[in-house]
């Protein structure tokens, strides 16, 4: 079992990627957006089936706080 606290920002390793790590531990990258029946719509996000790796890598930076670069 693995209990993981919501509200983390979106963060992707490499945003090009659409299979990317999220490097600041959003749930939503591990969950389905599909809704409980077309009537309740309500979430399923609670019931996810993940498998767990330690990760041995460098750390990528988090960068879900720093401010946009504007073009």
């Amino acid at each position: 079992m693995v209990q993981l606290s919501t509200g983390a920002w979106f963060d992707p390793a490499d945003p090009r990627d659409p299979d990317s790590m999220c490097v600041h531990g959003n749930p939503n990258a591990l969950s389905n957006d599909s809704g409980t029946s077309s009537l309740a719509h309500g979430s399923t996000g609670q019931h996810v089936l993940v498998q767990i790796e330690r990760f041995t890598g460098e750390l990528p930076p988090v960068r879900a706080h720093e401010p946009p670069r504007l073009a």
